[in-house]
């Protein structure tokens, strides 16, 4: 469903006239919370690249699965959870890697990463006294 060519920002009705849908659509949309494009000093709406590819995934779930408005806000919900939620995780994985990494360099060196110094005192065998043959 791409119909994008070129990078930059769209007038609603070149949009509409795009993915053959109503400007009157694109305002329910935006009412509905599904698209927020940004406005101009004068309040003339500008689609950018990120909004045309929100659009074709709502005109997906629209057109192809059937899904209703409040359908589609809901899908949208939890798909940006989960895109939080996964770099989140991200975030994680990142933070427990350089932390392995960072106690694998402690281990390799005892003195760095102890809490209390540590002396490494020689201890002489003791003698063996009086051994029995």
């Amino acid at each position: 469903m791409t119909k994008r060519k070129s990078k930059g920002a769209y007038m609603i009705s070149a949009v509409a006239e795009m993915y053959e849908i109503h400007p009157q659509t694109l305002r329910l949309y935006e009412r509905e919370g599904l698209l927020k494009p940004s406005r101009t000093e004068g309040n003339t709406r500008f689609y950018t690249d990120e909004d045309l590819q929100r659009l074709e995934f709502i005109l997906s779930l629209a057109r192809d699965l059937g899904v209703n408005i409040s359908g589609i806000a809901i899908i949208l919900q939890m798909r940006e959870r989960m895109e939080e939620m996964q770099r989140q995780i991200q975030d994680f994985v990142k933070y427990i890697q350089e932390e392995v990494l960072l106690r694998a360099t402690a281990a390799a060196d005892p003195s760095k990463g102890a809490i209390v110094p540590v002396r490494r005192v020689a201890v002489a065998p003791a003698p063996i006294a009086n051994r029995k043959k």
